[in-house]
């Protein structure tokens, strides 16, 4: 049995997610962009006196990007 890389996989699913976003905000069809958003709506910021840190994270979950993720799990799986 091939002993599988796992960070391959992960690389996929980021990948599937991107793709498949990008294809629901181009296609005219409004089923792939129905979805939801989540994450930190206004960012944290650390001032530690020299440096000013901003954290910010949204991630936008629609139907076209859960078609991206599967279809880079099954290529994952027949690689």
């Amino acid at each position: 049995m091939k002993k599988k890389n796992y960070w391959i996989l992960l690389v996929m699913i980021l990948s599937g997610l991107v793709i498949g976003g990008f294809i629901g905000t181009y296609v005219p069809w409004e089923w792939l962009n129905y979805g939801g958003e989540f994450g930190l709506t206004s960012p944290v910021m650390l001032n530690l006196g020299i440096i000013t840190i901003t954290f910010g994270l949204s991630i936008n979950i629609t139907i076209a990007s859960l078609i991206g993720v599967a279809i880079a799990i099954v290529i994952y799986r027949f690689l």
